[in-house]
């Protein structure tokens, strides 16, 4: 058990303070997360995103809340995670909005730009800033591209080339107390494994590329020690 201690610590800043900037994007707002989020009062204030988010709505963009516009939004927070759920149109829900935009743009085709190597055999690509992921062989696709939930501002998932060194298919994390299903590290303490929360639930992880469980067992099954793992660009708000 001597590497479970140590796995998910190597490296990874401690103590990091979540950052709630960005999150709290109106005075009167109080954080909170899961029921008690939901619960809170749907605001009345105009977001400094209103009409972009109207229109990925679908909603007359008016740039004008309604109380039609803030349960819409609100229906969108409470099914993403982002929190506090509240239907006000701030900047953690439009960059949650064009992160899922640029993810449907990808298709089935997510090198295009040939940002992941395909001179490397099989390869797990991670794309921060589309909070991407697939594998590859060469040049084609084998799995994906699936969502994923990567780092946090000060504990960002580091980019470059690395290899899984280690699996686990029930990791226990000593560092944070919590089960990490499915878990394949590739540097340090980060790893891709299996979470409940969505993908999108701000402010990230902790540095591991984290993943819904049946996409997190699927890497399981198609990955294996010694596996190129290459993760590049840069999740948005960090």
């Amino acid at each position: 058990m001597g590497i479970t201690g140590k796995t998910h610590g190597v490296r990874m800043r401690r103590g990091t303070a979540l950052s709630v900037a960005g999150l709290l994007a109106a005075p009167a707002l109080v954080l909170g997360t899961g029921t008690a989020a939901q619960a809170a009062s749907c605001t009345a204030g105009t977001g400094p995103y209103q009409k972009q988010v109207e229109k990925y709505l679908k909603r007359t963009a008016d740039g004008r809340q309604s109380t039609a516009d803030c349960n819409a939004i609100r229906s969108f927070q409470v099914a993403k995670g982002i929190t506090p759920a509240v239907g006000y149109a701030g900047p953690v829900t439009w960059r949650t909005m064009k992160t899922i935009t640029a993810q449907k743009a990808a298709g089935k085709n997510p090198n295009a730009a040939k940002k992941c190597p395909t001179n490397k055999g099989r390869i797990a690509c991670v794309d921060l800033t589309r909070q991407l992921s697939w594998i590859q062989d060469g040049s084609k696709l084998k799995f994906g591209p699936v969502a994923v939930r990567t780092g946090r501002n000060g504990a960002e998932t580091r980019t470059g080339s690395t290899k899984i060194y280690w699996r686990n298919i029930d990791h226990w994390s000593t560092l944070y107390d919590v089960r990490m299903p499915y878990a394949q590290f590739f540097d340090g303490g980060q790893a891709f494994h299996s979470v409940t929360k969505s993908m999108y639930n701000n402010p990230g992880s902790a540095g591991c590329v984290n993943m819904r469980p049946s996409d997190a067992k699927s890497y399981w099954s198609l990955l294996k020690k010694g596996d190129d793992v290459f993760v590049y660009g840069r999740k948005p708000g960090t």
